[in-house]
């Protein structure tokens, strides 16, 4: 496979056990890792540099433009790369030709695994910076819908969102997936307010295509 001077890594949906054999070969021979400090603490053995990306990307994106040519640098990111993760602004600074991929197991992978379904066809959401440009009751008329959630800033949105869809859908709240305090339970009625963790996922199913 061509080499590339950075390498971004899926970490999969939270713990180490769901990192994938090519993602842990790919950290290993890590010369810089590069990611949120909670990625970062879950390879204590891997001797490399490390850059912490916290709220400030471009700043830690500058730190590693220093990087390049001299090391071989490596990107953590939760879950897949493809949804949701630092993946874009690291592929928007430097380039598709600088970046090789490794793909992880989404938090949505997980979730869906986790009450048995099959997520072709499903719109996927993310909930977490902001509210989606999109009418509730447009995605009412969806078979399938993910919102990945857990921004307490949202949570009158999300609520609005599951009244809208119970009368018609099958809900499930997916939270902190693959981690020792994992909780997937149906919703039956809305709940107000609805607290749920930093780590979540709804599910929605068309009750008439089950």
């Amino acid at each position: 496979m061509e080499m590339k001077p950075i390498t971004i890594v899926g970490c999969g949906p939270g713990a180490l056990e769901h990192v994938t054999p090519a993602a842990l070969r790919e950290i290993e021979r890590a010369q810089v890792l590069v990611g949120a400090r909670r990625l970062l603490e879950m390879f204590p053995q891997v001797a490399a540099e490390r850059i912490v990306v916290g709220a400030n990307v471009p700043e830690a994106l500058d730190v590693m433009a220093g990087r390049l040519g001299g090391a071989r640098i490596v990107v953590l990111v939760t879950g897949d790369p493809g949804l949701c993760s630092l993946a874009r602004p690291v592929i928007r600074r430097f380039g598709h030709d600088a970046c090789r991929v490794v793909a992880g197991i989404s938090s949505v992978h997980a979730a869906f695994a986790s009450v048995g379904r099959d997520w072709l066809g499903a719109r996927i959401l993310s909930a977490h910076d902001s509210v989606p440009e999109v009418g509730i009751e447009a995605l009412a008329l969806e078979e399938k819908l993910a919102v990945l959630a857990g921004n307490p800033s949202n949570a009158a949105w999300l609520e609005a969102l599951v009244a809208s869809m119970l009368p018609t859908h099958a809900a499930f709240i997916c939270e902190n997936l693959t981690l020792a305090d994992e909780s997937v339970r149906q919703l039956e009625s809305l709940e107000n307010p609805m607290n749920l963790a930093s780590r979540s996922i709804l599910l929605f199913f068309r009750k008439e295509a089950h």
